[in-house]
Formats: structure tokens, sequence, C-alpha cells
């Protein structure tokens, strides 16, 4: 790729960016993120689920750039609980816990934080520089693919999505086909006969995604933080020494680095993310540190390694959603939903119809990431108080913001009464240990993967070889077969289960 092609761009991207209205809308995702991820159990997917309403009334450049800001935002507010008071503000910053908790109570939480800030910062930077440089030569392979390459990406996807999901591989399955089968309910696009709609005319034009996410995700979270006895017990009043001494800044420079090229790559896997990121960037700080037994007493490795990591992958992430159309993780399928909303079809196309939708989303992350860390710091008093604010009443206001912010989509009182049923499906798939995240991909991935099943079909005139005469679709045939092949093997799902249950 050309070095005048990528200034253009970024200039295309800052041109966008840097419009008032869409640093507003930044600043606000930013600072919204941060919000959730301080607040124990509410985590970004349940956040963005709940505020795609609100993204109609934007431009579709404002709604992405805020729901971007929220979900990298969160990686940062996450630690600071997970310092402060040892409870994870959202999923990836668990293993934060392990250590950044204990230097808090030796009274360095002040230095635990700055590294966390500070390793986030770092890793947001190089993975958006990764984004630059990785999305356009993506896309024109993407423009490459075929019918039937496409089907059987998708088809890999799914299966990377039920390796990567925690538990148990059966109902990460189970969870992938009820994903598929609601997504194929309503009018059939090529006969314009009626699916699965049991004589609902809601349903002719097949379950929104709006009230799927907003009740599975976000009014089933609600109900099973209602129901958590958590308690939450401060490891210090008063935070002070935020900067890190030399010996911590020398100590972190090593797990920043290793911790944003692991959470670089692991951010491109569908079914990866923040929270797979984190734990294995945390695993391989251990087993490289030459005194393995300081980790979970302190080790500020502990911190800065997962705190980069889950960071980076948040924002590589975005490469699979923007070059292919494929959402690696579920805030990547709210995204989609995001530009669905706006009658945005997700794919290669995307880059050259809507170049300035993906710089401007792109650059805007370099500036989210600049009014993080300016935020996250300085306001960590604020942001700790927020915790005293009891949860049963945050509940509230969130359900009836939910609730409007439904109805004014479409102005339809069916919306609230979807959202509330699939609210307890919800709580049910939590109650049940099924994670509702491949639920989602499968949601999102079904109709097209039927789209492009058909569409082979018929070039190949309804010869099913298709998909195995293509080099790349057999490829990915064949790989998607191998991975599902090793995590049914019987050792594999065991240590699956057993580590999902502790």
């Amino acid at each position: 790729m050309e070095l005048g092609n990528v200034f253009g761009n970024l200039a295309l991207g800052l041109s966008v960016a840097v419009s008032l209205t869409n640093l507003f809308w930044c600043f606000a995702g930013t600072v919204i993120g941060t919000a959730i991820g301080v607040l124990p159990g509410v985590g970004p997917v349940a956040t963005l689920a709940l505020l795609l309403p609100i993204t109609y009334h934007l431009t579709p450049e404002g709604a992405l750039i805020m729901l971007a800001g929220i979900y990298y935002g969160a990686q940062y507010g996450g630690s600071t609980t997970a310092i402060l008071v040892n409870l994870p503000g959202e999923s990836s910053a668990v293993v934060t816990c392990l250590d950044g908790y204990q230097m808090a109570r030796q009274g360095r939480a002040g230095p635990a934080l700055a590294i966390a800030a500070l390793g986030s910062f770092f890793a947001g930077c190089v993975a958006t520089l990764v984004i630059t440089l990785a999305a356009p030569p993506l896309t024109k392979v993407a423009q490459q693919f075929a019918a039937a390459d496409y089907f059987s990406l998708m088809v890999l996807g799914l299966v990377f999505a039920i390796v990567l999901a925690r538990g148990s591989v059966i109902k990460a399955l189970g969870m992938i086909f009820i994903g598929m089968l609601l997504g194929l309910v309503g009018t059939d696009v090529n006969t314009g006969n009626t699916r699965f709609t049991f004589g609902i005319s809601y349903l002719f034009d097949g379950i929104g995604f709006v009230p799927l996410a907003m009740g599975v995700f976000g009014i089933a979270e609600i109900i099973s933080n209602l129901t958590s006895t958590e308690r939450r017990d401060l490891a210090s009043a008063k935070i002070s020494g935020l900067m890190p001494s030399r010996e911590d800044l020398k100590q972190s420079i090593g797990p920043v680095l290793r911790g944003t090229a692991l959470g670089s790559f692991l951010g491109l896997l569908p079914g990866g993310g923040a929270t797979l990121s984190s734990f294995s960037a945390y695993t391989l700080e251990k087993k490289l540190s030459r005194n393995p037994e300081k980790f979970g007493k302190g080790a500020i490795e502990g911190v800065a390694a997962p705190e980069s990591a889950n960071n980076a992958a948040s924002q590589t992430s975005f490469i699979p959603m923007l070059t292919l159309g494929i959402p690696s993780n579920a805030v990547m399928a709210l995204m989609i939903g995001g530009m669905m909303i706006h009658g945005i079809i997700p794919g290669p196309q995307v880059m050259e119809q809507k170049p300035g939708l993906v710089w401007g989303l792109i650059v805007s992350m370099w500036i989210g990431n600049l009014m993080l860390i300016i935020l996250n710091l300085p306001l960590i008093s604020i942001w700790v108080r927020m915790l005293l604010v009891p949860y049963r009443l945050l509940a509230v206001a969130i359900l009836f913001f939910c609730c409007i912010g439904t109805y004014s989509l479409n102005n339809s009182a069916e919306e609230i009464l979807f959202i509330a049923f699939f609210g307890v499906v919800g709580y049910l798939f939590i109650r049940l240990n099924c994670e509702p995240a491949p639920l989602l991909l499968g949601f999102i991935l079904g109709p097209l993967m039927e789209v492009y099943m058909r569409r082979a079909m018929l070039l190949s005139r309804g010869d099913p070889m298709v998909f195995f005469q293509r080099p790349l679709s057999v490829t990915f045939l064949i790989l998607a077969a191998l991975l599902l092949l090793i995590v049914i093997a019987p050792n594999i799902r065991k240590k699956r289960e057993v580590a999902f249950q502790e």
C-alpha cells in the first residue's frame, strides 16, 4: 500500500473526526464507556445494546464513533474497580483484580492505576495504527471473494465463536443455532413467503436486532445484577502518588509491548476479543517471569500486560468487521447492528462507498484514546464515588430510558414487549450457564450465510461441490472442521468445562 494513500485516508478521516459534532460523540462515548467500565456488572455489550435506539437519531459517523468509544472506554474504566474494589467492572478486567487489588492493599493503587492507563493508551494507539495499515489491503483481498468463499468464511467464524466461548461446547453450538433460527424469522426475500412468524404481523419483517440485543444482553444483565449479593469494599478511601517509579516503568515496558502484540493478534480472531487477550497476556507473563510466585501478590506486570492486551484487542477486533463485514465478537455484532440501522450493508464495499465513515471512525480512536488518558487519572475519585450509588436506583433509570429509546425507534409498543420477553429469555440463559454472545453472532451471520449459500448455488446451477472447488472456500471449511474436531475432543471439552466452573 502506498504511503500517500495512507496519509490521504488519514486526512479524510481527520476531517470527519474533528468536526464538533463527532468530537462531542467521541467524548460522550469515552465518558459513558469509562463510567460503565467502572460500574461492576454493566459491561459494554449490555450498554451498547441499550443505547442502539439512540443511534437512530445520529449520523452514521457519529453513531459508530460513539459506540466505539463506549467499547474501548470500558476497557479503561474496568481496571479502576478491579484495582480499588476487587470487582471487575468489565469481564476483561477479571485478571487485573489478581495483582491490581493486592497493589492497592499495599498502598500502591496510584502506580497500578497509572500503569493501567498508560499501557492502555499505548496499546490503543498501536492497535489503531495496525487498523490503518491492515484494513485497505484486507478489503482488496475480500473484494476478490466469491459467494462460496464468503459462506465458508462465515462457517469458520461461527466455529471460532464455539472454540472461544466459555463452558460447554454443546451449549455454545446450541446458542449459535438458536441465533441462526431467530435470524430466519420473517419474509423470505426470494419467494415472498413468511417463515416462523406464527401469524404475528410484527414478525413479518423479522425479529428486530435492537429488541433482541437489548433483551438478551441489557435487560437480562440488569435482572442478573439485581439478584447478585456482591459487596463493594474500597481498598482505600484516598489515592495518592499516581506517578509510577522508574522501577515500575522498567518492569512494565516488556509486559506492555508483549500484551499489545498479543492483544492486537487475538482481537482479529472471530470469537476472540478483550477478555481472551487479557487472560492470555497474564498467562504469558507468568510463564516468562523469573519470579512467577510474585504474581497474585501485587506484581505490576500482572496489571500492565492484561490491560494493554485488552485495549489492543478491543480495537483490532474492528478489522474483520470493517473489511469483511464479519463480527469477531458480540460488541462487533452490535456495531454491525448500528450500521444496519442506518441502512449500511456491512462488507468490503463499505470502505469504498463510505470512506469518510470508516476512516473517520479509525482516526476517532486516536482522539478517543487521548481523551481517555486525560479523563481517567484526574477523575478517579469521581469514578469511585459512582460505586456508592445503589444499583437498584441505576437499574430503574436504565430500564426507563431503555423503554423510551426502544419505543421512539419505530413508535411501536410491541418492541417493548419483545425486549421484555428476550430479557427473561436472556436471564434464563445466564442461569443455565449459556453464553449469549454466540447467539448474537448466529443471528447476524445466519441470514448472510443463507444469502451467500443461495447465490453460490444459483451460480453453480445447484451443484453443492462449488464450496469444495474453490481453494479459499475449501481451506476455510477444512479449518472449521479441524477446529470443531479439536474442541469436541473429550480432554479439551472437560478442561473447558472445569475452567468455566472455576
